[in-house]
């Protein structure tokens, strides 16, 4: 059999794994920041790395694809998430094995991944929208939320840097989702960014 051809007993297994790394490794990482850090240097609170598996997946996976087209089962994504000294946060998205030379838009929600895409409820907000869903350019805007867009390569992959000067309500931030198109911002249906395609839990702090 093909290496790229798993069941999905072997993909579910191979999430498992991989939410297990993504946990020590996060950990680790943090751990090691701040033993030695610096007063210069963020401290390091959150490392998620994992591939994307399928939806179906979602209650052990780390990571799941709702469209296997334009976010492949396999597909790598890493998430870190620092604290500045200050008072501000700065978040970090790689991604590789996307679909080469083409914008996505990308944004930190509410709720954690589920295996349907709405599962993973709206954008965080700092400062939070009194109408919901929030299309208010005052509300959803790369200021008061975390906006992670990217353009991939001609090999799929991309990264993008969001920092902003405020930091995360405790649990109110739990995922990271691609979505299929840039993010606009004009009135009306600022924030919004297509279809969602794909999400990663991530325990932010």
């Amino acid at each position: 059999m093909a290496r790229h051809k798993l069941t999905l007993k072997r993909k579910r297994l191979i999430a498992a794994v991989a939410a297990v790394g993504a946990v020590a490794g996060g950990l680790g990482i943090a751990a090691g920041a701040n033993a030695s850090e610096s007063k210069e240097q963020p401290v390091v609170k959150v490392v998620v790395k994992s591939v994307l598996a399928p939806a179906a997946t979602a209650d052990v996976a780390p990571a799941v694809t709702y469209d296997t087209g334009l976010a492949p089962l396999g597909a790598r994504v890493q998430v870190k998430e620092e604290l500045r000294r200050d008072g501000g946060t700065r978040i970090e998205l790689r991604l590789r094995g996307l679909v080469a030379n083409r914008a996505y838009g990308a944004h930190v929600h509410t709720k954690p991944c589920g295996k349907l895409p709405a599962d993973a409820g709206p954008h965080y907000q700092d400062q939070a929208d009194p109408v919901q869903p929030s299309v208010d350019p005052k509300f959803a805007n790369p200021d008061n939320e975390v906006w992670l867009d990217v353009n991939t390569n001609e090999d799929g992959s991309a990264r993008a840097i969001a920092t902003v000067d405020w930091r995360f309500r405790a649990g109110g931030a739990r995922s990271v989702v691609l979505h299929e198109k840039s993010t606009s911002t004009h009135a009306g249906h600022a924030g919004t960014a297509g279809a969602r395609l794909a999400c990663v839990n991530v325990p932010f702090k």
